[in-house]
């Protein structure tokens, strides 16, 4: 884990590494934190915390992102005060609106193409990425995304993408980030 992180984060600003525990404990997601803190300080890329405004403050996080049942934006940013982000998941046009007129500082829309992890649901596509990035507030697209598909999430104006398997699946996940990033 530390060594594929370390090679995400050697990227530089561009990126960013998200600390992300599904069934974790509190304590094991703020360890991951603070471990990907450290390795994302020198290459200044960013970490986010996923729904744990407090855990994202207390690592020294960038911010956090939150789901749909996570604290509301509003009571969230008191927390993570003004230094940090706060990004919003979301799956839909009007959900991506709700969460801008929340206060939201970015959103992450998906899943924009097929993933394993979310067959329950339809790919969005970049269409809906368009109609989203057209509300104003920068957007980052998540959902199968692949080195060749972040040319296409550019292409649509997407400030960023968001992977998991992509990345910390590759064979050289710095190289596979890289290649992510250059659109941008």
């Amino acid at each position: 884990l530390g060594v594929r992180a370390a090679a995400i984060a050697a990227t530089g600003a561009g990126a960013a590494l998200v600390a992300r525990l599904p069934g974790g404990t509190t304590d094991q997601l703020a360890a991951l934190a603070a471990r990907f803190v450290a390795l994302a300080a020198p290459p200044e890329a960013a970490v986010f915390v996923t729904g744990r405004a407090d855990v994202a403050r207390a690592t020294g996080a960038h911010g956090v992102i939150l789901r749909a049942h996570d604290l509301a934006p509003g009571d969230v940013r008191p927390i993570v005060a003004d230094r940090a982000a706060v990004i919003r998941s979301v799956h839909t046009f009007e959900e991506a609106r709700a969460a801008i007129a929340a206060g939201v500082d970015a959103l992450v829309l998906g899943a924009i193409w097929a993933t394993p992890t979310h067959d329950e649901r339809a790919p969005l596509g970049t269409g809906e990425l368009v109609r989203v990035v057209s509300l104003g507030v920068p957007t980052y697209a998540i959902g199968g995304v692949t080195s060749a598909r972040a040319v296409d999430a550019a292409a649509a104006g997407a400030w960023g993408v968001a992977a998991i398997r992509a990345l910390w699946d590759a064979p050289d996940p710095y190289r596979e980030a890289m290649e992510m990033l250059k659109p941008w």
